[in-house]
């Protein structure tokens, strides 16, 4: 009897170390795994490492000899670490999460701007459809009768060419004179057209769209509308050009800059390569409403313009 109850203990021992030691078999490849899954995340989050991967929560303390007995068994050693690994992973993926909703707001964020960025230039491009969409720019002749009959292109003596200044943007600006009269009309036309002049489109076109925004009546608004659509002709801009110049004829046909931004509207058109016919359909207009009022160069340059698009 008691060699059986000997042998059945002896059994049960070997049976629960069995286990045991199945079950810290089964531990040890979840640590394993575990560990391996968080390096790969590692990597992924912190590539180089450049010393931020993260160490585990729990280490071995070298400073303490542990003699005989160890202070836990192997399975409290390796739940303790498996704990410490779903934590740092926990944490790793938190971050991830963070990473992902900050580029989810900057894709966002630049997305919007996108569109607003596109808003505004479609509404340029619409501005501009008039010419742009191939439609002729010239409107019915219109009555000039009560129209004193003026030169096309009087040049007083405030209108004299301003030298391009040297130095920097701001130094050439700045270098141009600003007249002061007591007309601000006056004023902003005659400091446009010498910014203009010296070159300095963009400020010359701020000036001269001010001028006739404000003072619609006063006789420099078809100076300065005309002369805006020259500037940026000259700056390499013909659509923007026509539509000015079209703008100033539309607006007011008697004005005395009228005339030339019909002209200037056919080399517009003409740099826009449009057809032949709406070219010389502006030259025709300019010759019926202004003929008489034309200047001999500005006639001289009609019947070129005339030849070169084969106008009959």
């Amino acid at each position: 009897m008691r060699y059986w109850l000997a042998a059945t203990a002896l059994t049960a021992l070997v049976a629960g170390t069995g286990a045991a030691h199945a079950q810290s078999n089964a531990i040890e490849g979840r640590v394993d795994r575990l560990e391996r899954e968080m390096r790969a995340v590692q990597r992924k989050v912190f590539p180089g490492g450049a010393g931020q991967t993260i160490e585990p929560q729990i280490v071995p303390d070298a400073s303490i000899e542990a003699p005989g007995t160890p202070a836990g068994t192997p399975l409290a050693d390796l739940t303790q670490r498996v704990a410490a690994l779903e934590n740092q992973v926990q944490t790793l993926t938190g971050q991830v999460e963070q990473d992902g909703y900050r580029l989810k707001q900057l894709e966002d964020g630049f997305a919007a701007y996108k569109r607003a960025t596109d808003s505004r230039l479609k509404a340029l491009e619409d501005a501009a459809s008039p010419v742009a969409a191939g439609n002729s720019p010239v409107i019915a002749p219109v009555d000039l009768a009560e129209t004193p009959a003026r030169p096309t292109r009087p040049a007083p003596a405030e209108d004299k060419p301003a030298a391009k200044p040297s130095g920097t943007r701001a130094q050439q600006v700045a270098a141009i004179e600003k007249p002061n009269s007591g007309d601000p009309a006056e004023d902003g036309y005659l400091y446009g057209f010498r910014l203009w002049s010296a070159k300095l489109y963009p400020e010359a076109r701020r000036e001269l769209e001010a001028v006739a925004t404000k003072y619609p009546n006063h006789r420099r608004a078809s100076y300065s509308q005309n002369l805006l659509g020259r500037a940026y002709l000259d700056a390499g801009a013909p659509s923007l050009a026509a539509v000015a110049f079209y703008e100033n004829y539309k607006k007011n046909p008697n004005g005395e800059r009228a005339p030339d931004s019909l002209y200037y509207l056919a080399q517009a058109l003409t740099k826009l390569k449009k057809p032949a016919s709406e070219v010389c359909k502006v030259y025709t207009e300019l010759d019926q409403l202004y003929g008489e009022r034309l200047s001999a160069e500005m006639k001289t340059g009609v019947a070129e313009g005339r030849a070169a698009q084969k106008c009959k």
